[in-house]
């Protein structure tokens, strides 16, 4: 038998532990509401720039 069988693995580094932690938390989280959407994309201000066509 060769001694790296016996050997536990190496623990990861705590950074690498916390990154993988916030990064799965984060994919739990529910999607943004739709306005919050809009808002970050910046589509309330193309709908405030444009004025109803007059018919």
């Amino acid at each position: 038998m060769d001694k790296r069988d016996k050997e536990k693995p190496a623990q990861p580094a705590k950074e690498l532990v916390r990154k993988w932690l916030k990064a799965e938390l984060e994919q739990r989280r529910p999607p943004p509401d739709p306005e919050q959407i809009r808002r970050e994309l910046g589509w309330d201000l193309l709908r405030l720039g444009r004025e109803p066509l007059p018919r």
